[in-house]
């Protein structure tokens, strides 16, 4: 499987390319989901979770996937099934913060729901109306113009399949809201649009 995705999304030109914190950042291409969904099974990956009673004006829900299992972002890291397991099972969705573009300081609404599925790591949650980057970060993404969704981690266990790495053990720490995603099939929609 590994081998077939490297065409579709090659890895860079060398490791002093590689993100230090694993995540990517601006500047990233849009290559879209490069046959991926064609290759899925229907129904699978678009886990149906039930509201929480928390809609309130100004709040936005999404969901979607952060992570896929077996694609190789556009950094050359590749995802093995179950690698949030651990993490997950520490942290919850409390732990696991909604950032808008990896910005700390930019927390725009929190995750209700980030669970492992069929096709990678499902999240869903709620942009919140509580300060002027989460607005910014609604607004855009009711406007078609934010919908993707990058993964900010430590590298716990990682193993080398050529020029890919293979993480089989990661501790998560956000999920962000972005332009650009590092692994562009990562994206999200909002409920109910």
């Amino acid at each position: 499987m590994l081998k077939a995705v490297t065409a579709a999304f090659p890895p860079p030109l060398g490791e002093d390319r590689r993100a230090a914190t694993g995540w990517g950042g601006p500047g990233d291409a849009d290559a879209g989901l490069g046959g991926l969904a064609e290759s899925l099974p229907p129904g699978r990956c678009a886990t149906p979770l039930p509201r929480r009673g928390r809609d309130k004006a100004g709040t936005v829900l999404i969901q979607g996937h952060a992570s896929l299992w077996n694609v190789a972002d556009l950094n050359g890291d590749v995802v093995a099934r179950g690698a949030f397991g651990d993490s997950l099972a520490r942290r919850g969705p409390g732990g696991v913060r909604m950032l808008h573009q990896h910005e700390s300081r930019a927390v725009v609404g929190v995750w209700d729901e980030v669970v492992e599925d069929d096709c990678g790591l499902f999240v869903r949650g709620w942009i919140e109306d509580w300060s002027p980057d989460a607005r910014y970060a609604a607004a855009l993404a009711r406007a078609g113009a934010l919908d993707g969704l990058s993964i900010g981690f430590r590298a716990v266990k990682a193993r080398r399949d050529g020029r890919l790495r293979v993480l089989t053990q990661v501790d998560l720490w956000e999920v962000s809201l972005v332009t650009f995603p590092m692994l562009p099939g990562a994206r999200f929609g909002i409920v109910g649009s």
